[in-house]
């Protein structure tokens, strides 16, 4: 019955919004920022459950990368149309980055935390331990996370971008897909999707993308607008809302999924998730962006950033960094989750160009510290690094 309830909630927001869309029943900056926003949270919902259907046709962990890629979807639609406008009006290319920057933060400094805490709270594990198949997405975190750098060095995006991240992307969800085909355990509305039985299942799943994709695709742009149009309302710095609300809208459904799974007690397919989701983000959410603006502007000009949007990206580079040695001994320990979160929460409020300079410091120095008196981070990013293959004989 719960699941129903779950089921038909999810589905009654997106269904809202295609009345008030097609009506024009909202009034205000405030109520098109609620229904459109509410649409988007319900589709996000509807996806991550089709996706984790998934899981029954196709190898685990490429399962987990589609269903991180689709319950990111969400993010996509909002990120994409930031940049799409930036390419008719410069003023939106910080929007663009501010999203991006936001949701990367989001996903790891909350996400990931989360998680782990989650599992603590519900289990009282103080330590989850991820297996060894994870290393494809750890693996390309490492090499999106270590390109992230080039970003604000040359203080544009390009096409170029596009072509470099795009390739990764597609190298991630095929190293994926030669992983171990496992039996999923479903709970909650994917499970009475998958009860349908092959056809059925695959029907619904069809039918979901459908209603989720079309609510996301008319809501993103009313959604992105009205957001800025509340900020102008009440005086709020519109880069900031962009940067922690739209992402916090959207992704959402994304966090409770990998929440649900750490009640489960499935640690390594709530981590997997969420891991899979920052590659899906650094990699094809990064290369859609310059790639949206150069087909707006009708030419291959780059996106150019401006000192700010330079910080906010190496700062989001910088908590990669720190996220990654964490984890590259696949151990996750309660300890290094309340760092991380307590690492991300400032800043929320401290938005100085002096803060951002010292919190990317500061996540860099304390991964190299790790690296330093820890045999077992050592070891763990030594694997991270490539390795000149051995000659037979």
């Amino acid at each position: 019955m719960r699941s129903v309830l779950w089921l038909v909630g999810a589905f009654t927001l997106p269904a809202a919004w295609f009345v008030v869309h097609f009506t024009g029943a909202a009034s205000g900056p405030v109520g098109l920022a609620a229904a459109s926003g509410a649409a988007i949270f319900g589709s996000g919902f509807l996806l991550s459950w089709a996706a984790e259907v998934a899981q029954l046709d196709v190898p685990r962990a490429l399962a987990l990368a589609v269903l991180a890629l689709i319950a990111v979807a969400p993010e996509y639609a909002v990120d994409v149309y930031f940049a799409w406008r930036a390419g008719q009006d410069p003023a939106y290319t910080a929007y663009a980055t501010a999203n991006m920057t936001g949701g990367n933060r989001l996903l790891i400094g909350v996400g990931w935390a989360a998680s782990v805490l989650t599992i603590w709270l519900r289990h009282r594990r103080r330590a989850i331990s991820l297996p060894r198949e994870q290393a494809v997405e750890i693996n390309y975190l490492a090499l999106a996370t270590a390109y992230s750098f080039l970003i604000p060095l040359k203080g544009t995006l390009s096409v170029l971008d596009t072509v470099v991240l795009l390739a990764m992307f597609i190298a991630y969800m095929l190293a994926a897909g030669r992983s171990h085909h496992e039996e999923p355990t479903l709970e909650g509305p994917s499970e009475l999707i998958a009860r349908a039985g092959k056809i059925g299942r695959r029907t619904v799943t069809l039918g979901i993308l459908a209603l989720a994709g079309g609510a996301i695709y008319t809501a993103a742009e009313p959604f992105a607008e009205s957001l800025l149009a509340v900020g102008r309302t009440f005086h709020i710095e519109e880069f900031l809302l962009v940067q922690w609300l739209a992402p916090l809208v959207s992704e959402s459904p994304e966090f409770i999924v990998a929440v649900l799974f750490a009640l489960r007690g499935a640690a390594a397919a709530s981590i997997g998730t969420l891991t899979s989701s920052t590659v899906n983000q650094w990699t094809l959410l990064v290369g859609a962006l310059p790639a949206a603006f150069a087909l707006s502007h009708g030419s291959l000009d780059p996106m150019v950033l401006d000192r700010r949007q330079r910080e906010e990206m190496l700062l989001t580079s910088a908590q990669s960094v720190f996220a990654l040695v964490v984890i590259s001994n696949f151990r996750f320990t309660r300890g290094e989750a309340l760092v991380l979160f307590s690492l991300f929460v400032p800043q929320l409020f401290l938005t100085s160009p002096l803060a951002r300079w010292g919190h990317a410091l500061l996540y860099l120095a304390l991964a190299a510290g790790i690296v330093c008196f820890s045999p077992t981070a050592r070891a763990g990013v030594r694997n991270l690094l490539p390795r000149p293959r051995r000659r037979a004989g």
